[in-house]
């Protein structure tokens, strides 16, 4: 082997690091990656800006940026309002094979952040036995397409960047769609194992609240229990911020100082009792900002504030609106809410102003869960318009020779000058992250090639299975990247694992189809960790569940899973 080759390898091992180490900034990884290989002149100019305009990926953020009109659309609120009616198991299959179907041809969060109110306000079936299962529904559906999931994207992108025919439509359709019937089968007949949870646990439990004690306030120099702030209806002092310095557990004996910052948690419906104790002032009144009206917003994976504070982030100026409660699963919040730094995944409950409803950043940043919607949502004809416009996009890929790349830029223009979608909407949300780690990807790719490191492997391959079975390399190259979708990001592990696969296959002498398969199929299947798909994180966060139901419950449809598809791909497209 050569130092070049060498060096490309190290590369190659430090991203995945680096991906392991900044699981929430891959696209900083990437760009590094770029960077690298440019400096090392393993890739040159000319291939970054030809990776940098792949079909696959133009295809890629073409589809992105269609799906920022589908959200405002009604066809989700209508999935949402014809779901719970008639018996249990038939809402349940409704909801779950809608999700499905909707997932094959949306963004799977945009429809997961849709239901998830539909699913715990429902009066038939009890919200702890479906949250999950929506995610993996949501999930499964993505798998159907070649744009239901950004995974199968990616993958085509890299495929494309081999000189290989790009996949149609529906080439992971059977395979999909076999695994989605036998995964949801065991769903459907294991989700009364799910953990029963209560309406009021679902809406209101481990939100954190935050009070401040006023210089002239009565209750300075009184105990906690002399203030009756320790029996509190639904709310439960949980911490007090002293001069920087956090007293938690708080004793019933505490006195209360000027300045003090009290933090609760429990039901944010009993936030205003709080001001019923003089001198005492919710985090959201300072910006006189508190009434009855409040909206609960998710953060998006792509948000502006992920990563942030309150203040850096300078939440009131940029939405109108001032956070009173946050929540987060799987992570204690603590201290005070202008420290907290946000995450995607976080459940806000917000006072909003009068020009919150109008701001255009609310779509980049949020799914509105609750209390009020943007005023930019589409009707009539545009409504209308915009989703038959995109079933018509579709159809004519499908059944024409006019590839879908040139179908969805029609498209687009038509969004614009329908006035369904902006110029400005398309600034300010276009996906640079997926952008990025998607160019990277490429060009590591191509690093692989220039180095001669692709025909090395597939070299060594052929010399290592010689007379061996193909389909153990197969299963191994499954697994590989099952388990580094559940380590790292589903987009970054399908853009590591595939020049390993393709160089496989090439040095078994076979069609890299099935490898190709493999890495999509098995990128998308996350089941049993709560942090390796954006779905899990929501319901997790909405569910309120532990590490281990994901675990008991995902384990049996992952490994149903996992054989479906090992046993499908080589049927549908053999070696």
């Amino acid at each position: 082997m050569t130092i070049q080759q060498w060096s490309m390898i190290a590369v190659f091992i430090a991203t995945f690091v680096g991906l392991l180490k900044y699981q929430r900034a891959p696209e900083r990884v990437f760009s590094v990656t770029i960077l690298v290989c440019l400096a090392l002149t393993f890739v040159s100019v000319d291939d970054i800006l030809a990776n940098a305009v792949n079909p696959g990926l133009v295809t890629l953020i073409l589809l992105v940026i269609c799906s920022f009109s589908f959200e405002r659309t009604s066809i989700l609120r209508r999935l949402s309002n014809s779901v719970f009616n008639g018996s249990k198991i038939k809402s349940m299959v409704r909801l779950f094979i809608g999700t499905a179907f909707a997932s094959a041809l949306m963004s799977n969060t945009a429809v997961v952040a849709t239901l998830i109110n539909s699913v715990k306000n429902n009066k038939l079936i009890n919200a702890g036995k479906l949250l999950l299962p929506l995610s993996y529904a949501a999930i499964l559906g993505g798998t159907l397409t070649l744009v239901g999931t950004s995974t199968n994207l990616i993958v085509n992108s890299l495929l494309l960047k081999q000189g290989a025919a790009s996949f149609n439509f529906f080439d992971f359709t059977t395979i999909g769609l076999v695994a989605l019937l036998f995964c949801l089968l065991i769903v459907i007949l294991r989700a009364r194992t799910l953990p029963n949870l209560s309406q009021g646990e679902l809406s209101t439990q481990d939100y954190l609240l935050e009070a401040e004690v006023i210089p002239d306030s009565k209750l300075i120099n009184k105990s906690i229990e002399e203030n009756g702030l320790r029996n509190l209806d639904a709310l439960f002092l949980v911490e007090i911020v002293r001069h920087g310095r956090l007293i938690s557990p708080v004793t019933p004996e505490e006195s209360l100082q000027a300045g003090d910052k009290l933090i609760f948690s429990g039901e944010i419906s009993k936030v205003l009792t709080l001001q019923q104790f003089d001198g005492l002032t919710l985090f959201a009144e300072q910006d006189d900002l508190l009434r009855d009206n409040l909206t609960e917003v998710l953060i998006k994976t792509d948000s502006a504030i992920a990563g942030k504070t309150l203040k850096k982030a300078g939440f009131r100026a940029r939405f109108d609106a001032a956070v009173v409660a946050v929540r987060r699963e799987g992570c204690a919040l603590s201290g005070k809410l202008g420290d907290i730094v946000l995450q995607s995944g976080d459940f806000l409950v917000l006072a909003v102003g009068q020009d919150f409803a109008s701001r255009t950043n609310l779509s980049k940043n949020f799914y509105i869960l609750s209390g009020h919607q943007a005023i930019n949502m589409l009707s009539g004809w545009r409504d209308q318009g915009t989703i038959w416009g995109f079933m018509l996009a579709i159809s004519v890929s499908v059944l024409s020779p006019i590839p879908l790349l040139s179908c969805l830029f029609i498209y687009v223009a038509a969004l614009i000058f329908s006035g369904a979608l902006t110029v400005n909407e398309i600034k300010r949300r276009f996906p640079l992250e997926i952008w990025m780690i998607v160019l990277g990807a490429l060009t590591l790719a191509t690093g692989v090639e220039n180095t001669g490191l692709a025909t090395m492997i597939a070299d060594s391959i052929e010399q290592l299975l010689d007379g061996r079975s193909v389909y153990l390399a197969f299963i191994a190259i499954f697994i590989l990247t099952l388990l580094m979708t559940e380590l790292i990001t589903n987009s970054a592990a399908a853009a590591l694992t595939f020049p390993i696969a393709y160089n496989i296959a090439l040095g078994l002498g076979v069609n890299p189809i099935p490898f190709v398969m493999a890495v999509a199929f098995a990128a998308s299947g996350s089941f049993i960790s709560p942090y390796g798909y954006q779905t899990n994180v929501m319901v997790y966060n909405a569910g309120n569940y532990k590490l281990t139901d994901f675990v008991k419950f995902g384990l049996p449809v992952s490994i149903v899973y996992s054989v479906t598809v090992m046993l499908m791909i080589p049927l549908v497209f053999p070696f």
